[in-house]
């Protein structure tokens, strides 16, 4: 997986998407501290960028956008709550990573018929490969 900045910039992201509601909830907060244990970033650092944005770096695959795309979708939908603002926030930000439009809005949809509204990544994936093919 990437470079440090490209982690950096994942968990900035990741954080600026959680707060579209205008707070950070403890499971949000939780969820986004496993990320940043799991990217090889320590709690300090991670703790600074929730003050301090890091540089936003374009993730260069398809795979990688793919990755971001779903910890996006499991980061919304870790406090049990989905509002419109969040659904249209990550639907845009899959759109400015390149992402096919239908694929995005089938994701938004499929997620409905998983518990917790968590996608498998097996079946994510396939949505998108049958977009691209």
């Amino acid at each position: 997986m990437g470079t440090y900045k490209e982690k950096l910039s994942i968990l900035s992201e990741m954080i600026a998407f959680a707060r579209v509601d205008h707070t950070l909830k403890e499971s949000e907060y939780q969820f986004l501290l496993k990320v940043a244990t799991n990217l090889g970033v320590e709690k300090e650092v991670f703790d600074h960028l929730l003050s301090e944005k890091s540089p936003k770096v374009i993730l260069k695959t398809q795979a990688e956008r793919i990755v971001q795309f779903h910890r996006l979708l499991l980061l919304m939908n870790v406090d049990q709550e989905q509002h419109k603002k969040e659904v249209s926030t990550l639907y845009n930000i899959g759109l400015h990573m390149g992402l096919p439009p239908a694929a995005i809005s089938q994701v938004l949809e499929v997620m409905h018929n998983y518990p917790d509204k968590v996608i498998p990544p097996d079946v994510l994936i396939n949505i998108f490969k049958a977009h691209y093919n």
